[in-house]
């Protein structure tokens, strides 16, 4: 028997097993494709974007560098330099020259100061070699049919087998076997558009302009990578998945959508997609929990799907693991969680929006593009985009208090993202006399303890650091030795 299951060997199920064998969990994964490649997830059809914060994910567990170098990544930002890239909504790039990162709250350089470009392949073969070393075990071919849980155990069946283990966790995609078996409720808006994805040859391709181009009948986007073009169609998400998407159909939709005569020669690959947008009410059912598009579902522009994800992974990892050792945090995980799907799903309706058909959207297109003209609206899209912005309700009024930590470095150039690599906790004591170290002592297997005076630490003189990067507690310039207490038993137990 396992300590927990997972559905789904995509970058969120490899994540989450890397978690939970960092911590010493016995892990099964179970995914349904027979083999880890796909056209899909190679570059350049698999290129996504991976935020800020999913990039510091991956510094935060030593794995950036093996993640820049298998995304052939060479061009490596200065830490201290402002932002190259800095994303769109609904096709409207920002500028990074407009963007005030003094106006953004408790920022301090370090390697993920801005997102990347990497391909699901290159994540997927990252996570998956760390997971293997970690003694995770991955089944590949192993599509999960059946679901019973009691109190104690849940069983999952795949083809012939039957496995048991504490917790199931459902990671397998939007059309998730986990959600459906497990009776979770997924509600939402139902889709305006049907999207393709294609690649393709044309007899005249200059008549489709590069980059993302609205239409009165829709969008098509144009990438640099030869031959892949984007379309989205307000049909109300009637076409997708009802019949394979033949020539002349894509014919036709190229043609009413871009408004040319742009004729397609040669379809090589195509997929559907559609803006639905759909959250799981809980992310919890007794003993099976869901996480990434499992557990969520949006349209794809802005690309915010990938990072969702890693941010349920890495929020719900530790956690899992705290709780099977006996300090049950679970609660937290969807009181945390949610909130930030249900943000992200609005963020892709109101992008959908502004694309929408008639004579509305032109207005409301028009009203977007001015406000990212400006500093405040640049910095707003691009703190947005970041997923560095997003602060828990802890129940603490600290305003650092639940946020995603800025990178402290101490005096000794100690990096908290480098003291983060285990997968513990780390409370860093900013005081000259080392005020914690006794009281912290009682935690050393779950919290590491660091001191020393760091460069920049906001007025504060203690922070308590969950293994997530969340700042769990804020100490005082002398600090609260039976506060600090408190809040370690509250995230690591007694």
């Amino acid at each position: 028997m396992h300590d927990v299951i997972i559905a789904g060997a995509g970058p969120v199920g490899l994540l989450l097993a890397c978690e939970l064998g960092l911590a010493g969990r016995s892990v099964l994964v179970l995914e349904r494709e027979p083999e880890p490649g796909s056209v899909w997830k190679a570059y350049p059809l698999g290129m996504r974007g991976l935020s800020a914060g999913s990039v510091e994910v991956f510094d935060r567990r030593g794995l950036l560098d093996v993640l820049r170098a298998a995304s052939g990544v060479t061009d490596v930002p200065d830490e201290d330099a402002p932002p190259r890239l800095a994303g769109h909504f609904a096709g409207m790039v920002v500028d990074p020259a407009r963007i005030d990162l003094a106006a953004l709250p408790f920022r301090l350089p370090g390697p993920a100061g801005e997102g990347m470009m990497t391909s699901l392949e290159a994540v997927e073969a990252v996570l998956a070699a760390r997971a293997a070393d970690l003694g995770v075990e991955i089944r590949r071919g192993a599509a999960v049919s059946g679901v019973e849980q009691d109190a104690e155990h849940v069983v999952v069946r795949a083809g012939e087998d039957e496995h048991r283990a504490r917790w199931l966790v459902g990671c397998d995609g939007g059309r998730s076997a986990v959600r459906r078996l497990a009776g979770f409720d997924f509600v939402g808006t139902e889709p305006a558009v049907t999207g393709y994805s294609l690649v393709a040859t044309f007899t005249d391709d200059e008549k489709l302009s590069p980059g993302f181009t609205p239409t009165p009948a829709g969008l098509y986007v144009r990438t640099p990578f030869e031959g892949h073009l984007g379309l989205m169609d307000f049909d109300g998400g009637a076409f997708d998945r009802s019949r394979p998407p033949t020539r002349d159909h894509l014919q036709e939709v190229l043609r009413r959508v871009s408004g040319t005569d742009a004729t397609l020669e040669e379809v090589r690959l195509v997929s559907t997609f559609t803006d639905r947008a759909m959250q799981a009410t809980t992310y919890r059912r007794g003993r099976v929990l869901l996480a990434g598009d499992a557990a969520h579902v949006h349209s794809p522009l802005g690309g915010q799907g990938l990072n969702l994800g890693l941010g349920d992974a890495v929020n719900l990892g530790w956690k899992l693991a705290a709780t099977l050792r006996g300090h049950d945090l679970l609660d937290t995980y969807t009181r945390e969680r949610h909130p930030v799907g249900a943000r992200v799903l609005d963020w892709s309706r109101a992008q959908v929006a502004t694309l929408h058909p008639g004579s509305h959207a032109p207005a409301l297109r028009a009203l977007v593009r001015d406000l990212l003209d400006t500093r405040d609206g640049a910095t707003y899209v691009f703190d947005r985009m970041s997923g560095k912005s997003i602060r828990h309700d802890l129940g603490d009024a600290d305003p650092l208090a639940g946020r995603n930590a800025p990178d402290f470095r101490l005096a000794d150039g100690t990096r908290l993202g480098d003291l983060l690599h285990d997968g513990r906790g780390v409370v860093l004591d900013f005081t000259t006399d080392r005020l914690l170290h006794e009281v912290a002592r009682g935690w050393a297997d779950r919290v590491r303890y660091a001191a020393g005076r760091a460069g920049e630490d906001f007025g504060r003189g203690a922070v308590l650091v969950r293994p997530d990067g969340v700042i769990a507690w804020v100490g005082d310039r002398v600090p609260d030795g039976d506060a600090f207490a408190r809040a370690a038993r509250r995230w690591f137990g007694a």
